[in-house]
């Protein structure tokens, strides 16, 4: 049988390879796919010359819900990238996939591409940029408004040539696009074949273009009843494909995405543009679920999001039936309530298993502690049976005994033929001829090659004990404390009191806007508390007193912590992570010390002193700002998190405020960081919508619950972002 041969290669200008294994089953990019089942073999990807994936397998199956689990760095986002842009062969365009990446929307689908940015105006409110991010939908009600205007103008009888004439030449400029994007792609026989498809494209768009720009003394009349009749059918065709898709419903759909996403009734309406960051963020996602695609991909997607808006997302990700989701979330309980089946992409490849990420590592541990325990016990049983084989050896030589010679053998024999695995895939007697087929160097598998392999654990470690302080007292104390932002009426703190003592654990959780970050500038007071520029640290309670202890030492890691290393590194191109902790340290670390700091935290070596702060990823700069952390696997998004936490711990603070700090960090960093944090002796402040940290026995001994809620289009007001913005103006 001839061997499959491989795809061409997909590349971008961002140095993305991506190449598949090619059968006679391949669907082509512009082939109309007959099912919207992925089923792509020997897939591999690589980026800047990284390897991502490596003759992995992806499977898709219609309409299951996936979770895709890993840890961060392995290339999960590039790969949702890659299958987003249609840059894997045997994928075809046709189908209708869409990506809520962590920075913009990306789609397969090179209409959508072509017709999907549009401009915002001042007076577009936020319910009509939602209903206009659907390209297909926009695209079909300019085609029947144009079509419709011409068939009815009885005053004009070549408008319904001019129309059809047009309507013909933007889909075959489409078309294309499309064509041209496939023969750059592809080479060997099939991009020939390509290249002489681009050639006939490229003449039919010359026709058609040449006929459209005829005036009207040029037209022929002859043509007219011919075009009419191809204007009603297309007429017909777009009115058919709008209500399948229920067009007619979709004002009412995305104001129910709106609410549901947090929303308020009257925002809605309010113009798009004075949304802030993070409430633009919510109406990406709205985009997102609203739009009818064949594929889902949520990169991150409860990142903004407070915990009703999550629960939901939730339902409405479990409530869509005719269509395929993946999502990647470092949210345990969201990736347990959405996932019907789960991908783990570890090793440069891909895992499926049908279930939940909760179900998965009990069954793995299960699978590792039965075949653990199984290898074990073969071993005693080896050692008895190697030990038999020699007494009946030394037995013999004693004796000349012939007999013994033969048990020796016999049971040598037996060794060597019966040594591994000793039950089937379902846990019944294993049988030669049924359990092992083909071609094998043994008669039995390694019972050590079927236990799971495990990523390393993560750990980190926190300074336990922060100094003495020299006499007793609260560490902060807020009595009848409200706060409000100048130029604002509605207060978004109201008379609150919060005493915190050395070493208690508090949690906060509350809807986006409703004043945590607020409160955290008012614990936090001024000063350097988090090493970096912060406009939200130093508020003043507009009524009330906020009483801190003199000899308190008070750190903060804010939601900005990642963007303000970012933002020092591309100030500073030369700025390393040594050098950036040596700085916020001003004299008070030596360099060896600092080092110690960092390495703790995964910054070792010449990772600390010469790869420069904006070359390393998110979960680097993270770790550098406060504690004190060992990180044993080397991932991408957790180096900038390190980062920014060592900048708050190389001193133990008797306060730690953490504000979002599980953002940029995967599920199992969270373990890590929460079990490190156990053994912290100091007072530590949480603010998080991760439920699985609240969820956590002996944890937190707090939790309060702000119930206000902010107007998400008053910029000044609407998040905690931009509580922090208003106070620096």
């Amino acid at each position: 049988m001839p061997r499959d041969k491989k795809a061409p290669k997909g590349t971008t200008g961002e140095g993305l390879v991506v190449t598949a294994q090619q059968s006679r089953f391949h669907v082509d990019a512009s082939d109309i796919p007959p099912t919207k089942e992925i089923d792509i073999k020997d897939l591999t990807i690589s980026i800047g010359g990284k390897e991502v994936l490596v003759h992995a397998e992806l499977k898709l199956r219609e309409n299951v819900h996936y979770v895709l689990v890993g840890r961060n760095g392995v290339g999960k986002s590039t790969a949702l990238r890659a299958l987003a842009e249609g840059r894997i062969p045997g994928v075809s365009w046709r189908l209708r996939i869409l990506l809520l990446g962590q920075t913009k929307i990306v789609t397969a689908s090179l209409d959508d591409r072509l017709g999907g940015l549009h401009l915002v105006s001042e007076t577009e409110s936020v319910l009509q940029h939602v209903i206009r991010s659907d390209a297909a939908r926009e695209r079909a009600l300019r085609e029947v408004t144009d079509l419709s205007a011409a068939i009815e103008n009885t005053n004009d009888p070549l408008a319904v040539v001019r129309a059809v004439r047009k309507l013909r030449l933007h889909r075959l400029e489409r078309q294309l696009a499309e064509v041209r994007e496939i023969a750059a792609r592809r080479s060997g026989a099939r991009g020939a074949q390509s290249r002489k498809d681009l050639i006939a494209s490229e003449e039919m768009v010359a026709v058609a273009s040449t006929l459209a720009a005829q005036s009207d003394s040029e037209i022929d009349a002859n043509v007219i009843p011919e075009e009419t009749n191809a204007a009603v059918d297309m007429l017909a065709e777009i009115q058919s494909y709008l209500q399948i898709t229920n067009s007619s419903a979709a004002e009412p759909r995305a104001r129910s995405v709106l609410l549901g996403l947090g929303f308020k009734s009257d925002a809605i309406d309010k113009p798009f543009t004075h949304l802030s960051g993070g409430w633009r963020t919510r109406c990406d996602l709205a985009c997102a679920l609203f739009q009818k695609v064949d594929i889902l991909l949520l990169d991150e997607c409860t990142n903004f999001l407070d915990l009703p808006a999550v629960v939901w997302l939730e339902s409405y990700i479990q409530s869509l039936e005719d269509t395929t989701v993946v999502v990647i979330t470092h949210d345990r309980d969201f990736a347990d309530a959405v996932a019907e089946e789960l991908i783990v992409h570890r090793e440069q490849g891909l895992e499926y298993f049908k279930g939940t990420l909760s179900a998965f590592e009990a069954e793995r541990r299960k699978k590792v502690k039965y075949f653990t325990r199984m290898k074990a016990a073969q071993e005693r049983k080896t050692a008895h049976i190697e030990d038999s084989i020699e007494s009946h050896m030394r037995a013999a030589k004693r004796s000349g005994d012939d007999k013994k010679l033969k048990q020796a053998a016999s049971r040598q024999k037996k060794l060597d033929e019966r040594t591994g695995l000793e039950v089937s895939a379902k846990g019944g007697r294993f049988k030669l001829n049924r359990d092992l087929g083909g071609y094998h160097l043994t008669r039995r598998a390694d019972i050590g090659d079927m236990i799971p392999g495990m990523d390393p654990l993560v750990r980190m470690a926190v300074p336990s004990e922060p100094p003495s302080l020299r006499f007793p007292g609260a560490l902060v104390s807020m009595k009848g404390v409200s706060f409000a932002y100048p130029r604002t009426t509605k207060a978004i703190l109201k008379d609150v009191d919060l005493v915190i003592h050395p070493g208690e654990r508090v949690g906060i959780a509350g809807l986006n806007g409703s004043g945590k970050s607020t409160l955290v500038g008012l614990i936090v007071g001024g000063g350097d508390a988090t090493g970096a520029d912060n406009s939200g640290i130093g508020l003043q309670p507009t009524k009330g007193s906020v009483t801190r202890h003199s000899r308190a030492r008070i750190r903060c890691f804010s939601q900005h912590a990642v963007e303000d290393l970012e933002a020092r590194g591309a100030k500073d191109p030369e700025l390393t992570a040594l050098r950036e902790l040596m700085q916020v340290a001003d004299g008070e670390l030596v360099e060896q010390d600092a080092r110690g700091t960092l390495s703790s935290l995964g910054l070792s070596g010449r990772i600390a002193s010469d790869v420069p702060v904006a070359a390393l990823s998110g979960g680097q700069k993270v770790h550098f700002h406060h504690y004190h952390m060992v990180y044993e696997a080397e991932t991408e998004s957790i180096m900038q998190v390190r980062l920014a936490l060592a900048k708050l711990i190389y001193h133990p603070p008797h306060l730690l405020v953490l504000d979002e700090v599980t953002t940029h960090l995967d599920s199992d960093t969270v373990v890590a960081l929460i079990e490190a944090l156990r053994n912290f002796q100091g007072a530590l402040l949480v603010i998080t919508h991760d439920r699985a940290i609240h969820e956590v026995p002996d944890f937190l001994s707090a939790a309060l619950l702000s119930d206000a809620i902010k107007d998400p289009s008053e910029p000044k007001e609407n998040c905690d972002t931009e509580e922090r913005e208003s106070s620096s103006r």
